[in-house]
């Protein structure tokens, strides 16, 4: 019970700020957004370079099981 009271003040306040200082939220709103654009973009870029090299060194377990393979049936055909 008490969180909801707590979180029904909060949103008042909240709201009471936002209309009270509105230029200064949309000021806020103008640094931030950049800012968290540039960063999920970075993230974006860094998860791209770890998938690239995950599949790079699947096709060389691939490649490798392959030569392997062979190897064993050559060994066998012996």
């Amino acid at each position: 019970m008490g969180a909801l009271i707590g979180g029904i003040i909060a949103v008042v306040v909240g709201v009471i700020g936002i209309v009270n200082w509105w230029e200064l939220f949309v000021k806020g709103l103008k640094a931030a957004v950049p800012f968290f654009i540039l960063l999920v973009g970075a993230i974006a870029i860094a998860a791209g370079i770890s998938d690239i090299k995950d599949r790079i060194e699947e096709q060389k377990e691939k490649e490798k099981a392959k030569q392997e393979t062979e190897k064993t049936q050559q060994a066998e055909q012996k």
